[in-house]
């Protein structure tokens, strides 16, 4: 059985299920999303530990769990992911030093990034009214979706092109091109099949674009820490696709600009 044989059969019951749980929203939606970003905390510290930047993985849970429970109000628990987001330039940056403020920096980094992304998933759940934050988040991952597949297979028909090469060398300019057409197809569609959304089709498409530039971003930034630490994957939870991490990344640094993007017009 081929690999990518492997991650659709895992994918369309995963996916449905998610659906569904989103569709349902509250306590069921809020507790899945909970313990996905638990389980990728687990997987940014083992990674950042065996990238030489390892920390506490107990205070970046702590961190984490205060982040989530906090009462603060959502545009600062953006700012903070905005801040988490340049603790790994920070760290790349630099040759591996070992020392106690780089495993400060992998305690932050593992405690905020990954959580902030999920929990602004959350509260884009909870936008609008009635079943409006369902379509809302149905948007989101059907772009991060279209845009996946598309970058994938567009990439691999006509990439000759590399992206970034000393990051991940799979990826082509081509296929990031194509990873617009796919976003902005899947704007489509859920704007088609929506029942009450929210936003006009010419206030939604422009955040395909938002979703075609982080996406990727987040896919590299987890491509970069994988390469640090020199593992394949960032875990084998899944079948077909690793890890959370791996599955997630694009959607945690885009989740908490396109909050922001919704919000603007809700």
């Amino acid at each position: 059985m081929s690999e990518l044989t492997k991650r659709i059969l895992f994918a369309v019951p995963a996916a449905t299920l998610f659906i569904w749980l989103a569709w349902m929203g509250g306590i069921y939606f809020n507790t899945i999303m909970a313990l996905l970003a638990l389980g990728t905390v687990w997987e940014v510290d083992r990674l950042m530990k065996n990238a030489g930047f390892g920390g506490f993985f107990g205070v970046s849970v702590a961190i984490a769990a205060l982040l989530w429970f906090s009462s603060s109000l959502p545009s600062l628990v953006v700012l903070a992911g905005f801040l988490a987001a340049i603790i790994p330039l920070i760290a790349f940056l630099f040759k591996k030093y070992h020392g106690f403020g780089y495993q400060w920096i992998s305690m932050l980094f593992c405690g905020l990034y990954a959580p902030i992304g999920y929990l602004m998933v959350v509260h884009v759940r909870e936008l609008g009214v009635d079943t409006q934050g369902f379509w809302l988040i149905l948007s989101l991952f059907f772009m991060i979706w279209g845009n996946d597949i598309f970058a994938y297979f567009i990439g691999r028909s006509f990439g000759k092109n590399k992206l970034a090469p000393n990051v991940s060398p799979n990826k082509s300019w081509e296929g990031f091109w194509g990873g617009f057409l796919g976003a902005a197809t899947g704007a489509l569609i859920a704007w088609g099949i929506a029942a009450d959304f929210p936003l006009t089709l010419v206030e939604l498409l422009p955040a395909a674009v938002v979703v075609s530039i982080t996406g990727p971003l987040g896919d590299l930034t987890e491509s970069r820490l994988k390469r640090l630490a020199g593992m394949k994957d960032s875990s084998s939870l899944l079948p077909g696709h690793g890890g959370l991490f791996d599955r997630f990344d694009a959607m945690i640094l885009t989740a908490p600009f396109l909050f922001f993007y919704f919000t603007f017009f809700l």
